[in-house]
């Protein structure tokens, strides 16, 4: 026995039963969204071995021969598919270089308004486009764009000025494609940043300021540094997307006049799967983009890593527990 030496206490052990029996409710609410994922993600999977069959609808799956690559070289040696691939990444890359700023601005720009009320209502509006469907964006584009009754027409008349065909010339069309998506989805990528902006230690404000900062040097040596992390990991996500484009927008949006540019990767599968029943050259196609854009995450997240991301997180971790090795000495 010791004197003067205080023996601890055995923590007590709480075994996965316990734990489970006090929080099984948890658990049960996380059965949801693992089932759907499971079911809808991850057993559509066994579907990929189209892509190396001769599929047969009679057959099956199971029973068509194997083709080996056979399906690979002929979608490769389809003119269309390399359209679809060229007009996705077109299109993709545009949209970033014209719509990923956008968010971030107006975030900042929302950022240095003072007044809750008025930002509450500025931002309710702003992400409401995102919420409404692309059958009804349509809609509007073209209550606003048609010809002849269309509202920008009509102006253009009343005013002199020669009416246009804005959805079937591709300038006009590029533009559309474009400035319809910025319209729809600005309000709502802003929400990430604004959210990384209400992070930010108010001091390093409070002390640029004292230090005669103004507000464009607080937002440039402040707020942008701040949420740097958040725009990086944003930016990755969009670079991994570049081979994917949804459905909807194109095909709504596309006509005979524009097929040369609006022809993109997922209506050539809608129009090889569901018109021409060409499962195996579209699953192949499916695949095809996935791997790229698998690819393209990890590269861009290679090449984040490299411009210095992971050094600033490495420093950031260095000063949060420098103080901590000085207090045990």
């Amino acid at each position: 026995m010791t004197i003067g030496r205080r023996q601890k206490a055995s923590p007590r052990t709480k075994t996965f039963g316990t734990y489970l029996k006090g929080n099984y409710d948890m658990y049960l609410m996380l059965l949801i969204p693992l089932a759907f994922y499971f079911i809808f993600k991850y057993v559509p999977i066994y579907g990929l071995v189209l892509a190396f069959k001769d599929y047969n609808f009679q057959k099956g799956i199971w029973g068509s021969p194997w083709a080996g690559l056979e399906v690979f070289e002929k979608l490769f040696r389809d003119r269309m598919f390399w359209l679809a691939i060229r007009n996705t990444l077109f299109l993709n890359l545009i949209s970033l270089l014209a719509g990923f700023p956008i968010p971030i601005i107006f975030a900042l720009l929302l950022n240095e308004v003072k007044h809750s009320k008025f930002k509450r209502v500025v931002q309710s509006i702003s992400y409401l486009p995102h919420f409404i469907s692309w059958v009804i964006f349509y809609g509007i584009i073209v209550a606003l764009t048609a010809e002849n009754t269309g509202v920008i027409n009509i102006l253009l008349k009343n005013t002199g000025f020669e009416q246009q065909s804005f959805l079937t010339k591709r300038g006009s069309w590029l533009f559309i494609y474009i400035f319809s998506s910025i319209w729809k989805e600005t309000g709502w990528q802003a929400i990430l940043y604004l959210s990384a902006l209400s992070g930010i230690d108010q001091e390093l404000y409070e002390a640029a300021e004292i230090d005669g900062a103004g507000r464009f040097k607080r937002i440039w040596h402040v707020t942008l540094p701040g949420i740097r992390s958040t725009i990086v990991t944003i930016l990755i996500l969009e670079i991994g997307k570049i081979m994917t484009i949804g459905f909807d927008k194109p095909y709504l949006l596309g006509n005979s006049m524009v097929s040369d540019m609006s022809t993109v990767l997922s209506t050539y599968i809608y129009t090889m799967g569901i018109s021409k029943a060409q499962y195996a050259m579209t699953t192949a196609a499916g695949m095809f983009q996935s791997v790229i854009n698998f690819v393209l995450v990890i590269g861009s997240d290679k090449i984040a890593k490299l411009l210095g991301e992971e050094g600033l997180f490495a420093m950031k971790v260095k000063k949060i527990n420098k103080p901590a090795r000085k207090r045990r000495r």
